[in-house]
């Protein structure tokens, strides 16, 4: 089985950053997602050009902070945040020519960083919603970048990173026999989601999973990777 770690988030702060890459020098992580609205940025995108064995692709993001255009006023509340959550699937459909922008936006100011931009996911795979997701298969075309698997994309094979993306590793689901919970799919290439980090105050105040970031890198800088798994990113 092929399978690729990835660690989600780099940017948002300091700590998580600093987390990311000590899951990567130390630990299994092979690839990770920058995320442009975070709050160290810069700091991940140093961080990156110091360890270019980590590759680093796009998070992008609809539901969570703010936009980094200011001509997208369908997609914002009142105080400039981004009005979509995390039970997106809810909400009305977003304006797709503001969204595209918006997007494009964000993959050009990672493009603008000189990182080779390795793949596109997004914050609460939203990328992956029904209304949007033609979005996501035009921009992976236009960039030719590989996506992150989600079910409603499975029909666009041309386009995905992997043929399943693996969730369980995350709040519960953080535990030391994740070889043995991953062979269990029947499925050639996997993508293990990660969030890894050394939990800061900032870190706290942006996101309610915090703690269980610690326990992950822990366990990714620990782990047995065993002989019928290979490492890829």
């Amino acid at each position: 089985m092929q399978v690729i770690f990835n660690a989600d988030d780099f940017g948002l702060t300091k700590g998580v950053t600093d987390g990311i890459i000590q899951s990567h020098t130390k630990g299994i992580v092979t690839s990770t997602s920058l995320i442009m609205n975070g709050r160290a940025v810069s700091y991940a995108v140093e961080q990156a050009k110091k360890h270019p064995s980590l590759r680093v692709g796009l998070h992008l993001v609809l539901s969570w902070g703010k936009p980094l255009r200011m001509d997208v006023d369908d997609l914002m509340n009142e105080h400039g945040y981004f009005k979509f959550t995390n039970t997106y699937n809810n909400m009305p459909t977003p304006n797709l020519e503001q969204l595209k922008s918006e997007w494009q936006a964000q993959i050009e100011a990672f493009i603008n960083t000189e990182l080779p931009l390795n793949h596109l996911d997004s914050h609460h795979h939203i990328h992956g919603w029904d209304p949007i997701k033609k979005i996501t298969i035009e921009l992976a075309k236009q960039y030719n970048v590989p996506v992150r698997y989600i079910p409603s994309l499975k029909c666009h094979r041309e386009i995905l990173r992997t043929d399943y993306l693996y969730t369980g590793f995350y709040g519960n689901g953080v535990r030391k026999d994740l070889f043995n919970q991953l062979k269990k799919v029947k499925t050639d290439t996997i993508e293990v989601m990660t969030h890894p980090a050394i939990v800061d105050n900032v870190l706290k105040e942006l996101s309610s999973y915090s703690t269980k970031r610690e326990n992950e890198l822990d366990i990714l800088k620990s782990i047995h990777v065993p002989d019928w798994v290979t490492l890829i990113e």
